[in-house]
């Protein structure tokens, strides 16, 4: 076996069906499908047991969330690469075919990102990938723009990992995804850790993947959802970003949290995320930062210039959609 295909699952049991139906149809069949529950409480299991009994399932004996379950799964794996489906998912017939051709494109590609659409409204992107900006803030590539805007294979910040492909080894080297995350922003973290190290993320727009989207939270924003993207954004440039960096970014980095404060006061979330942040301050003594190393310098320029690049490029973005609605 070349892939193995590592579904986490948290009480997803009416997404199960329709999303291993969609891997049943791949032209590409050199891989293995392993679930990965957090402790389930809607029969998730029961269901697994009598529908597909010759699938592998690993049950944890409590909801870890998904840094943990996919950890699970990449550690119980001993293919070359590691695939991270969302349950909530359908993905074309060639999707595994077209994700193994574009990580073997180059040895030091860490991972790919797939054209996620939306699932009721196919004419949409999800996300083509993750930007990640000097402000502090995760950027859905492309979420709401027509699928056709993304079309040719680009290079990213980091790969959405509800639909992504990962080389194996690399986590050996790098590590795996911080289970301390829980969840959120966890594929941004290890995608920059990965980028320190000197490897790249790309876009692959022919591994088409359709999603419903906060299929396990059940909605964009909600207050655990909120909470945890705050505190987790902290942990995430602390980590990454050596002293100095961190230093030279700051001024940005609290513009940026400024801004995400008064959008929440506007939708009503705005103690959830001011309790996050505080919560992130807290605990920083806990975070395990990125070890600095001379030998990634030149990463780290070019890490710089893609945050201030990402920053403006979706400035201009939303520009060109809130004023002129293109």
């Amino acid at each position: 076996m070349e892939v193995t295909i590592v579904i986490p699952n948290y009480n997803g049991k009416h997404f199960m069906k329709p999303c291993l139906e969609s891997l049943e149809q791949q032209t590409y069949q050199d891989f293995q499908i392993l679930i990965v529950d957090n402790a389930s409480t809607d029969g998730s299991l029961e269901y697994m047991q009598q529908n597909y009994p010759n699938l592998k399932v690993i049950a944890l004996d409590k909801n870890y969330g998904f840094s943990r379950a996919v950890n699970e799964g990449i550690k119980a794996c001993n293919t070359k690469y590691v695939i991270l489906l969302n349950n909530d998912t359908t993905v074309d017939s060639n999707y595994v075919k077209e994700m193994v051709a574009a990580i073997e494109s180059s040895p030091d590609i860490f991972s790919v990102s797939s054209k996620m659409i939306q699932m009721y409204a196919p004419e949409l992107i999800d996300s083509a990938g993750d930007l990640y900006t000097i402000l502090g803030w995760g950027i859905c590539r492309g979420a709401g723009r027509p699928i056709s805007n993304y079309t040719k294979q680009d290079s990213i910040f980091t790969a959405c990992a509800g639909a992504a492909i990962y080389r194996t080894s690399i986590f050996q080297e790098i590590g795996f995804f911080d289970e301390e995350h829980f969840a959120y922003l966890e594929d941004i973290d290890i995608g920059y850790r990965a980028k320190i190290y000197g490897y790249r993320n790309i876009f692959c727009p022919t591994a088409l993947v359709c999603h419903v989207g906060s299929g396990t939270s059940g909605s964009k924003y909600n207050s655990f959802k909120v909470k945890l993207s705050a505190r987790n954004s902290i942990w995430l440039n602390y980590k990454n970003m050596p002293l100095l960096q961190l230093l030279i970014n700051l001024p940005a980095l609290l513009v940026g949290y400024g801004i995400k404060y008064l959008f929440f006061c506007k939708i009503g979330f705005q103690k959830d995320y001011a309790t996050g942040l505080k919560e992130g301050l807290q605990t920083l003594s806990n975070c395990k930062k990125v070890p600095f190393s001379i030998k990634h310098l030149g990463a780290y320029f070019q890490i710089e210039g893609a945050l201030i690049k990402n920053t403006f490029s979706y400035g201009f973005d939303w520009i060109k959609r809130k004023l002129f609605k293109r």
